[in-house]
């Protein structure tokens, strides 16, 4: 039996699968430069023959040789200049025999496809700099003003006292117009604060306990803002607090668009106290190629050639004119307080998250946590201790399971390992 296909149904068919078709290669090629960034463009221009640590690929499809050899050159050079391959020992000889990164058990064949066709398709457009408006400022970097809700709650105190100064108003002249038709005297004149202390006299018991709790209420209030004391008291370390740096450094670009993991500019957040600030070296690993971002241009790049001594068109770097940056601090704990980011990254696997905020979505970083001490004992008294496979708990595990045996809802949280102990955070 044959099948016909009318040209009318044909033709939406065909262009149905070439949209398709378009749709799949952008995406394919919008993965490939991910992929690019994240391994090649530290050492690679993409489009370009500049030579960074490597050389610039601009025409490699007309140099290299055909078929998959630059899929198993991007596996494993070291595989294929050892099999003696003519083009591969003369690329590795031309580069001074410095070999490529081997990204074999890094990226699969599927990867290594994408960044390919992200090389085949155009250069990437680069964007405009953001233009500063009227005021000097991008929109991006201008936050809508938040109104203060002690404002608020005075608004609304002043508006009900004007609401009841007018309502007694009409409740003595509705009164007095019922006395005068009733041949009745009228009320005696009287203020509003003479009324309110007749009320008063009248009502002692309940003026009382009204008082009590009041006064209960503000010893509450005064004890909660102490506990809620921030790490000095100086309000530009509490939550909001995003200085100005010396660079205009997104983490909304970096950490987010570009998908590079905290841990390679924070080095030693897994094996110190400290988290780290990124040094100048860590900086010029990708931006001794790329020397444009998408919002500032070379303006914000340009600061770190100065910081380096680094030198964009010979490539070069010269000591004597480095100038090293002087990043501002943005999370701040006092000098008594003990904490250790390689506990809590490593040991309690605890995501840079729960303390930061979400940092991939933050043009400037800004503090998001009161980091005070109530917030951290709140989450030491909710947060599960993550035992499983985790060698280091091995022992306090088998302890608390005899511990707490029979107790079937209980959950292994910080304060039950000695969380909430107060030589654990204070010297």
């Amino acid at each position: 039996m044959k099948i016909r296909i009318s040209g009318n149904l044909l033709k939406p068919v065909v262009a149905l699968l070439l949209t398709v078709m378009a749709f799949s290669a952008k995406a394919q090629s919008a993965e490939g430069e991910k992929l690019f960034k994240q391994n090649c463009a530290v050492c690679h221009s993409s489009h370009t023959d500049q030579k960074l640590t490597g050389p610039g690929l601009a025409g490699i499809f007309d140099r290299a040789p055909k078929g998959d050899w630059l899929k198993r050159w991007i596996l494993n050079n070291e595989k294929l200049i050892k099999s003696g391959d003519a083009y591969a020992t003369k690329i590795y000889a031309e580069n001074g025999n410095a070999a490529m990164t081997v990204f074999e058990g890094q990226l699969d064949e599927k990867q290594v496809d994408e960044i390919i066709a992200f090389l085949k398709g155009p250069a990437p457009v680069k964007a405009k700099p953001a233009t500063p408006g009227a005021s000097g400022v991008t929109a991006e970097a201008t936050d809508a003003a938040g109104i203060d809700p002690l404002y608020l709650i005075l608004g609304a105190l002043v508006i009900l006292g004007v609401m009841l100064i007018t309502l007694r108003g009409v409740r003595v002249a509705l009164q007095n117009n019922m006395n005068r038709a009733e041949g009745k005297d009228e009320l005696p004149e009287t203020t509003f604060w003479q009324e309110v202390k007749m009320w008063m006299s009248g009502n002692r018991r309940l003026v009382g306990v009204i008082c009590i709790i009041l006064a209960f209420g503000g010893m509450k209030s005064c004890w909660d803002a102490c506990y809620d004391l921030g790490v000095y008291y100086d309000w530009e370390t509490q939550k909001g607090y995003n200085p100005e740096q010396p660079i205009k450094f997104s983490h909304k670009l970096h950490a987010g668009e570009n998908e590079i993991p905290c841990q390679y500019c924070h080095n030693s957040v897994e094996k110190s106290r400290h988290a780290g600030i990124p040094t100048v070296n860590v900086c010029m690993n990708c931006h001794k190629g790329i020397q444009s971002g998408p919002q500032y241009g070379e303006t914000e790049i340009a600061k770190i050639y100065v910081a380096a001594g680094f030198d964009p068109k010979t490539q070069q770097y010269d000591a004597s004119k480095q100038n090293p940056l002087k990043w501002i601090k943005v999370h701040n704990l006092p000098d008594h307080v003990y904490f250790n980011h390689s506990q809590h990254v490593v040991v309690g696997k605890v995501e840079c998250t729960t303390c930061h905020g979400d940092v991939k979505n933050m043009t400037v970083a800004e503090q998001k946590s009161p980091l005070t001490m109530k917030w951290c004992i709140e989450c030491h008294r909710k947060t599960e201790v993550s035992m499983k496979g985790n060698a280091y708990y091995d022992r306090l595990h088998a302890a608390l399971k005899e511990k707490y045996a029979g107790q079937y809802d209980v959950k292994f949280t910080v304060d039950k390992i000695g969380g909430l102990e107060c030589g654990k955070c204070h010297y």
